[in-house]
């Protein structure tokens, strides 16, 4: 990322902390809208699947048990967790991938941004207290770092990026859902 892009995530987020707090009673539907163009990114980054790297699929099984909580609260620091993840992932050795720039960039950004609206929406005093000792909250842990453990095994080749593209794509879905019944 540049100095130029640093500047203007420096500026949206000075007026968006103003703003954040009265955008918390719409979080879900504003997640819904930053998924949904998360998804949009992560498909304009590269183009198809490569055939190639087709048999080195691998099955990460996303830990489905922790978006299925009960409070709104809760459910919060868990997708917050997650894009923490998903951010740290998308910021490593991104030689090899050979996606589009810009849209990574824009990808990160909207992360990032995400993040910090989630921060300012969640208690967390309340929810980080039982999150913190939640078994889920290791799951989603183990789960990510064997993500960023393939990536690694393959020294960051092209495709363990596009299969850790697709696994984000499949994650980002699992959420889009969670917070669609959170609306309801």
């Amino acid at each position: 990322m540049n100095a130029f892009g640093l500047i203007q995530i420096c500026l949206i987020l000075s007026s968006s902390t103003i703003i954040s707090s009265l955008q918390c009673n719409h979080l879900p539907l504003q997640q819904s809208k930053v998924i949904e163009n998360s998804l949009r990114l992560l498909d304009k980054m590269g183009k198809k699947f490569p055939q190639q790297c087709l048999k080195e699929k691998m099955s990460f099984r996303f830990p489905t048990q922790v978006l299925q909580l009960r409070q709104k609260e809760t459910v919060g620091v868990a997708i917050e967790e997650i894009f923490q993840h998903i951010f740290y992932i998308f910021s490593q050795n991104l030689t090899l991938a050979a996606w589009d720039g810009k849209a990574l960039d824009q990808f990160q950004n909207g992360l990032y941004l995400q993040i910090e609206q989630l921060e300012a929406c969640v208690i967390k005093k309340y929810t980080q207290h039982l999150w913190s000792k939640e078994v889920r909250r290791l799951k989603l842990k183990k789960y990510f770092q064997k993500i960023d453990c393939f990536l690694k095994d393959k020294q960051h080749d092209l495709c363990s990026w596009e299969i850790s593209r697709a696994e984000m794509r499949r994650c980002l879905q699992l959420i889009d859902k969670m917070t669609r019944k959170l609306k309801n």
